[in-house]
């Protein structure tokens, strides 16, 4: 008699523990194709050279420039 309801105790564990498994696996978000696309070089390489033009009408040089570059190639200006 005891095996047997340890049988159904594990039995019923590994019912559970599946399904709790089944349902972590599902909420999991998948990457999205976007997010993993790379951004085009040219584009990166036109905003670099637009930033660096802003630099030189500011006459930035040095650390004040090497900032305002990476500001300026994420957008933040």
């Amino acid at each position: 008699m005891k095996t047997s309801i340890v049988a159904a105790v594990f039995g019923l564990g590994l019912l559970v523990s599946g399904a709790a498994y089944a349902l972590d696996a599902a909420a999991t978000p998948s990457p999205t194709p976007t997010a993993t696309v790379k951004a085009d070089p040219a584009a990166k390489e036109a905003r670099s050279q637009e930033c660096s033009k802003e630099a030189d009408a500011k006459g930035l040089h040095g650390k004040e420039r090497k900032k305002f570059r990476e500001k300026c190639k994420k957008g933040d200006k």
